[in-house]
């Protein structure tokens, strides 16, 4: 059986990036090994470099294929076959071949070669991915017509990135090193768009990653692996319906952010489970991966734990997370803990169990209260009661043998012991409990007369009444100390939210309050706090952390006054008198936050005010030198007319009245721009949208210009789609641009307009070859009234009171002005604007 021929691909983001001459560097390495090596097709594009590299390799010749009276030529496979080369170079997997050649795409003339037994080398474009065609068209507007099953590709034995950045193939396209010259500013302004080969950029890694996978997924699987590989994190989320499987699954979604990884919750549904209807919880929990982009699976084990743990190793997760256990603690000692299982089945995975989410997980301790026993957790305090006095009886019947050695006061200093640990334990109420049981277990089985409540001497009586008072000072002392190191936990909790506190004092803009409404509400425990501010006739909310508020402040369980009538308003249960005292620092430097934001708000009107005052001076400004010129003009031809003797010829006075009659135009013009401009300020400027034909507008707008200065040339496609504009002011921003670009431009060059459709817009971009506008100046372009000048002490082109006006109507008609330099020298006007039939 003959050896199947292997597959090598060059992919690329885009066209330019390198795929062929690096398909022909290979081809050529691999020649000096002494690899038989043919050229079967390449396309060089006229790029030098390419047909540089495509040096002395042995081409072969093409197949002619006559199609309606044209002459195509296609990959000659016949000959090919016939020559059958240890490796064949194929340009352009993904191309279609003219009809009537012997496959109708290029990918199944080289299958066709594998089957044959030759290798091949190809090269192709991520957008030419039959999976990737609809993602593509909304990044670039185009419909790809050339296209290749994503099977072929991923089929290929070895495919390699050829990787380049959006700008340095941006310059590579501004060079002329991709396309004619004819065609570079159409290029870089539609389908080599920053903004486009970012995204294709992207689209190519992350299918090239893909497939990595893949390939991992099987290596692993040939070889027997089950541990997993890290070589990409896996957050699985175990959820069993439980409402804390919000809580996870927010979790993991922002672990898998930070390490750019997958989200996978997992549900296994046990044989107990199967009987039962489905948690409505799991529902939500289902909706709530999606949205952050997780996958959800369902999976059936009788052992939970072993189950989860098997599905993780399937999926090589790299973490586990679990919650916290919903079984009581008989049933854990019954059947086990899944969460332990879990730990022990892990083995590398690593296991996370979180505790339930809740408001006071960061909340300060509570304070001892006054003239009362320290607080102890009602677990401790049930432990205390049930082993304390129960404990007492059992110790008192286990010594009892030894009554004759121990008597009753060295059974009662056993007892103590008991007392002062069950103090500890649960606090002064069990620990005086059991007292008072171990003095009766006592006089049970030690004072005479024995096993009764009887007692018969009076030695025996004292015994225990000091018992009594030495367990009782005891309890209490213990219990003091456990209310001192209460007070000290209250203390360094107090002291290190006031250092938080003073922390955030630092903390400036809108950001401000709500931060410290975050921290308030995490230090003390509550599930909401909230400024509000008076709204007509009820309160409106203004900061908030946490939900829902009070919708009156009357109605809050504790409400502060702060500054400008608003109110700080907390949610919860009643404020004790400890917090009370510690909330004064947080209203204070709330007050503070308010004051600093309100200053920060007048320093920006401040800054506004005198930006405004500056925009103006410089209107003046610009006016003053824009309006100079064609007075100074009219008012020298005037004095000519009037100093005109009846010698002077007739044509001078024509000549004068004629230059008056331009420069009286161009005040006029100027006047009306300045018209425009005050309506446009003050939002009056009329607008009425409608479909408009560009190449209409073009030409009424360049009918519009005066005789003088460089020619326009439209190159404007019949087939360009219209656009959603005001045909008037469209015409005026039009007719500004090129009067600015040919007064610019060398009057021996050319004023280019072409458009073109870009994804939901229409590009219109008028080009020209002037000095251009230095890249500081580009930035600053379009702020109101702006002027520069550039180091030559000349006016910067492309700035003054027209481009103002210009930029103004087009953001008038929901469209867009930008400026860009022209590769190779001058300025680039493009006006974006919206498609009528989108």
């Amino acid at each position: 059986m003959a050896t199947t021929g292997k597959l090598r691909v060059f992919l690329g983001a885009a066209p330019g990036v390198g795929k062929t001459y690096a398909m022909l560097a290979e081809g050529r390495r691999l020649r000096a090994d002494g690899v038989d090596v043919v050229v079967g097709f390449v396309e060089t594009y006229g790029r030098r470099g390419t047909e540089e590299q495509l040096g002395d390799l042995p081409v072969l010749r093409r197949r002619l294929v006559r199609h309606r009276g044209l002459e195509l030529t296609e990959l000659d496979v016949d000959a090919l076959l016939a020559r059958r080369p240890a490796l064949a170079l194929v340009d352009e997997l993904a191309h279609t071949n003219a009809p009537g050649s012997r496959n109708t795409k290029r990918w199944q003339d080289v299958l066709e070669l594998q089957r044959a037994g030759i290798d091949v080398v190809s090269t192709l474009n991520i957008q030419h991915l039959d999976s990737l065609n609809d993602v593509v068209e909304q990044i670039t507007g185009i419909v790809q017509q050339e296209r290749i099953p994503d099977a072929v590709a991923r089929a290929a034995d070895r495919i390699e990135l050829v990787d380049l950045s959006p700008d340095a193939l941006r310059t590579r396209m501004a060079r002329g090193e991709v396309y004619p010259p004819d065609k570079i500013d159409i290029g870089l302004d539609n389908y080599f768009r920053a903004g486009n080969l970012g995204a294709l950029r992207e689209l190519a890694l992350l299918w090239l990653a893909d497939r990595v996978e893949e390939d991992l997924a099987d290596y692993r699987a040939r070889h027997g692996i089950r541990a997993p590989w890290e070589t990409k994190e896996r957050i699985m989320v175990a959820l069993n319906g439980a409402p804390q499987g919000e809580h996870l699954i927010r979790r993991g979604a922002r672990t898998a952010a930070r390490v750019h990884g997958d989200l996978i919750g997992v549900h296994v549904r046990s044989d107990e489970e199967a009987l039962r209807p489905e948690p409505p919880t799991l529902e939500r929990q289902r909706r709530l991966l999606h949205e952050l982009h997780g996958g959800y699976v369902e999976i059936s084990g009788t052992d939970v734990a072993r189950t989860l743990v098997d599905f993780a190793r399937t999926e090589s997760a790299t973490q586990l997370l679990l919650g916290p256990t919903s079984r009581s603690r008989p049933r854990e000692l019954i059947s086990g803990s899944v969460i332990n299982r879990v730990i022990r089945l892990a083995g590398p995975i690593d296991v996370r169990v979180l505790p339930p989410p809740g408001p006071g997980m960061l909340a300060l301790p509570g304070a001892p209260r006054r003239r009362r026993p320290a607080a102890v957790p009602p677990r401790r305090r049930w432990t205390g009661w049930l082993l304390g006095p129960a404990g007492a009886v059992a110790v008192a019947a286990l010594l009892s043998p030894l009554n004759g050695s121990l008597g009753l006061s060295g059974a009662l200093l056993c007892l103590l012991l008991l007392v002062a640990a069950v103090a500890r334990i649960g606090g002064l109420a069990p620990a005086a409990g059991t007292t008072l049981a171990a003095a009766l277990a006592g006089d049970f089985f030690f004072a005479p007369p024995r096993h009764s409540l009887t007692v018969g001497r009076t030695t025996d009586a004292v015994a225990l009444a000091l018992f009594l008072a030495v367990a009782g000072i005891i309890s209490h002392l213990i219990d003091w100390l456990a209310r001192r190191s209460q007070q000290a936990a209250r203390a360094t909790a107090e002291a290190r939210a006031l250092a938080r506190l003073a922390g955030a004092t630092v903390q400036t803009g809108p950001r401000a309050l709500p931060r410290l409404l975050v921290e308030l509400r995490r230090t003390f425990g509550l599930p909401a706090a909230g400024i509000v501010v008076p709204d007509g006739d009820g309160w409106r909310i203004a900061a908030s952390s946490g939900g829902p508020l009070p919708a009156n402040p009357e109605d809050a369980p504790f409400a502060a006054e702060l500054d400008q009538g608003a109110v700080l308003v907390l949610a919860g249960g009643a404020v004790s008198e400890e917090n009370t005292r510690l909330l004064g620092p947080f209203v204070t430097q709330l007050r503070l936050a308010q004051e600093r934001e309100r200053l920060a708000g007048e320093a920006a009107a401040a800054r506004t005010l005198a930006r405004t005052d500056a925009l103006h001076t410089t209107l003046l400004e610009a006016v003053s030198h824009d309006l100079r010129t064609p007075l100074a003009a009219i008012r020298a031809a005037v004095s000519s007319v009037l100093s005109a003797d009846a010698e002077r010829p007739a044509q001078d006075v024509r000549r004068s009245c004629e230059i008056i009659d331009v420069e009286s135009d161009r005040l006029a013009h100027m006047v009306a721009n300045l018209l425009d401009l005050s309506r446009l300020r003050a939002g009056q400027l009329p607008v009425t949208l409608a479909p408009t034909v560009v190449r209409d507008v073009l030409d009424t707008a360049v009918a519009s210009l005066p005789d003088s200065g460089a020619p326009v040339l439209i190159e404007v496609a019949e087939d360009v789609p219209e656009v959603v504009a005001d045909p008037g002011l469209l015409e005026r921003a039009l007719a500004n641009v090129l009067a600015n670009a040919r007064s610019w431009s060398p009057p021996e060059a050319t004023v280019r307009v072409d458009a073109g459709a870009v994804a939901d817009r229409v590009d219109v971009r008028v080009i020209d070859r002037g000095p251009g506008i230095a890249a500081e100046e580009r930035l600053r372009l379009f702020e109101p009234f702006y002027r520069g000048a550039d180091p030559a002490g000349r006016r910067v082109a492309g700035v003054g009171l027209g481009l103002t006006v210009a930029k103004g109507f087009t953001e008038a008609m929901d469209g867009e002005l930008t400026v860009e330099p022209t590769p190779g020298g001058g300025t680039t006007f493009v006006f974006g604007l919206r498609r009528a039939d989108r």
